[in-house]
């Protein structure tokens, strides 16, 4: 796994907030007149429980926000689940604990890094998509929520129609991955926080920057963290970017259920 840190974090974390702050001014003054921009965030990876990622978790509960949290099935066990209900409130409405492929294994030989893509055969899709959402079901219990996300944020087309008869009700890639349509509702990412792969920092920042522009037009705004890849200047910058949100009354923070009610 790559633990690398973006170089976006040697710039200050004040500096960083305050240029996000008014890129979000110019989405919800964008947005349309009388309604609010939805938001979401949704953290990969998940499974093993560390410093860094209940430091996540403690920023959330501290402003009150929502997280969808993608759990890759064969990194959870039952004893990391307990460990983790001991000093959390696992089954609170502030979180979404949702699938994340089987084992965030790449099973392709070229191209594309994927866990359900076109080199697997059917069969072995559809059986790793069901055990994993059967062992999270097991471990997790009634907080489990049947959505999901696939490693690197693309799948096969035969994934994407699995998902509904196995008893999912959407699905969460990137931005860009839907001129592959998806039969579910496609609550895609637009914004990068963490896996920068711009060397200048200050590329990086304008950047990121660039993508909060952006998602003004996909009427919301879809947040990507990875908490192996952060550290105190990239909590800081979370902090205060959450302070932001909740004190911008256009926006509007949301789970994955919230975009399905959106829908129906």
């Amino acid at each position: 796994m790559n633990t690398a840190v973006s170089s976006l974090y040697q710039i200050e974390p004040a500096e960083i907030i305050r240029r996000m702050r008014a890129a979000i001014a110019g989405v919800v003054t964008n947005a349309p007149a009388g309604g609010a921009m939805p938001i979401f965030f949704r953290a990969d990876d998940i499974g093993v429980i560390s410093g860094n990622f209940l430091d996540m978790l403690a920023v959330f509960e501290k402003h009150r926000l929502p997280l969808c949290l993608a759990v890759v099935p064969t990194w959870l066990t039952a004893a990391r689940w307990q460990a983790l209900g001991d000093g959390t409130d696992t089954a609170s409405p502030l979180w979404c604990w949702h699938q994340h492929g089987w084992k965030h294994a790449n099973h392709e030989t070229e191209g594309k890094k994927f866990e359900f893509g076109a080199a697997r055969p059917d069969h072995a899709v559809k059986h790793d998509l069901l055990r994993g959402k059967t062992r999270l079901e097991e471990i997790v219990g009634a907080s489990f929520s049947p959505f999901f996300t696939p490693p690197w944020n693309r799948c096969s087309q035969y994934t994407l129609e699995m998902l509904a008869p196995l008893g999912f009700h959407g699905i969460s890639r990137s931005r860009g991955e839907q001129r592959q349509p998806a039969p579910l509702p496609d609550i895609f990412i637009n914004v990068d926080l963490h896996t920068r792969r711009e060397s200048d920092p200050a590329a990086s920042l304008d950047a990121l920057c660039g993508e909060i522009d952006t998602a003004a037009g996909d009427g919301h705004i879809g947040v990507m963290l990875h908490h192996q890849r952060m550290n105190d200047r990239a909590l800081a910058v979370l902090d205060g970017f959450l302070e932001t949100i909740t004190a911008e009354p256009r926006l509007l923070p949301a789970g994955f259920h919230d975009f399905l009610a959106t829908n129906d």
